[in-house]
């Protein structure tokens, strides 16, 4: 009977502990081991592109290169898992619920925005999932037909990190293309800290003040949403803003199935791993991507959040998995190099590099990195095994 390594989502990790552990297992002649990816669909959605327009077309589909790797694919929402039985209980495609067994399990269902418990937050839009991301176009793309008014013309999004910036700097064209070109229109960033983008350091906060200067970004700092409602939002102060667009940009926590695994979670919920991204205290499970706390270097620097840190992880993840089990000599993973390339709309881009972000590139030149990265380097390899495999290396640098 074969074993078989069971990998739980199809985003950026998952994907490529798919292929990384497949390309192990081809390099030692083993066709007893099945590499099974649980997940409900088979492609990868595009999260870090769902600010921009056109988001149903952000996706790549899975299932002509999962064919040609040989990896296993089944169509189903993990619910449950039993790490002393080594079982995923799912349900699969008609509401049944099935039982899954495996030899090793790697983690890679990734992360999810939280939305607090405030009133009103269902009238709140979000771009973390594609289907919210959906609904926030549809809205914008409709707003001509409603009648002219402030709150139409206005967004707010709520926190101002990566995410926030980038939604924030793409509204301004979409709206106008919405309303007309000569619309009046407002982006209010609200973000409770008292810098603008706080959360990226000195380095980039010129770039992006220039950049909110040009596309006319309104930040109030020091402020948190309290509710929302329809037609706009209340702040903690008090302080009402009419908008008809609010979109929530913070909170996101490691999805939920981490806290079925008996280890340590830091305080995303992601789960403490060795250098091998094997979690802690457990023989057999791995976690990657979104759901692990791993170390990217020995200067104390931690993983974040990203498919930067996503592709490789799951290169690693995947490779570990099988080699645990083919009791081979693992990859540990490390990701020394850190970048950060930043949308900024009309404005251009701006590319930083290390953990203190030293600006390298702002503008047209940082642009046109960020969409090379945006529409080439984060997409799947061909449908092609060797190609794929070749690709899975986890000794390939995601940035160099």
């Amino acid at each position: 009977m074969k074993k078989r390594i069971l990998i739980i989502g199809s985003g950026f990790a998952g994907m490529w502990s798919a292929l990384s552990a497949t390309r192990l297992l081809d390099q030692h002649n083993r066709d007893d081991v099945d590499v099974t990816v649980l997940a409900p669909q088979a492609e990868l959605r595009v999260r870090p592109r769902f600010y921009e327009q056109q988001v149903h077309r952000m996706v790549a589909p899975l299932a002509e290169l999962f064919d040609a790797v040989g990896v296993t694919f089944i169509k189903g929402f993990a619910k449950e898992i039993d790490v002393a039985a080594k079982a995923v209980r799912y349900q699969d495609q008609a509401g049944e619920v099935t039982s899954l067994a495996y030899d090793k399990l790697v983690l890679a269902s990734g992360s999810k925005v939280i939305r607090p418990a405030l009133p009103g937050m269902n009238h709140v839009f979000d771009v973390d999932e594609l289907d919210q991301a959906v609904r926030l176009e549809t809205h914008i793309q409709a707003l001509g037909e409603q009648p002219e008014s402030l709150a139409r013309n206005t967004v707010v999004v709520a926190g101002g990190g990566f995410t926030g910036i980038e939604t924030a700097a793409e509204m301004p064209e979409r709206l106008r293309a919405a309303l007309g070109a000569d619309a009046k229109t407002r982006v209010i960033i609200i973000d409770k800290a008292t810098e603008i983008a706080a959360a990226l350091g000195q380095g980039p906060r010129g770039a992006i003040v220039d950049a909110s200067e040009e596309l006319g970004l309104e930040w109030l700092l020091g402020r948190t949403v309290a509710s929302a409602d329809a037609d706009g939002v209340t702040l903690d102060n008090g302080e009402r803003i009419d908008a008809k667009t609010v979109i929530w940009t913070v909170g996101v926590r490691a999805d939920a199935l981490t806290e079925q695994i008996p280890a340590e979670r830091d305080n995303f919920g992601r789960l403490h791993v060795d250098d091998n991204l094997k979690v802690l205290g457990l023989d057999d499970v791995f976690a990657t991507g979104d759901t692990a706390y791993a170390k990217t270097d020995d200067a104390g620097n931690h993983a974040l959040m990203s498919c930067q840190h996503a592709i490789a992880l799951g290169r690693a993840s995947g490779n570990n998995a099988a080699a645990s089990l083919l009791e081979v000599a693992p990859h540990p993973y490390r990701q020394e190099m850190y970048v950060t390339c930043l949308d900024l709309g009309a404005w251009g881009a701006m590319y930083s590099e290390g953990w203190d972000r030293e600006v390298k590139m702002v503008k047209d030149e940082a642009k046109q990195l960020k969409s090379q990265i945006n529409s080439v380097w984060i997409y799947p390899p061909a449908a092609d095994r060797a190609q794929a495999l070749a690709a899975a290396d986890p000794s390939i640098p995601v940035v160099a």
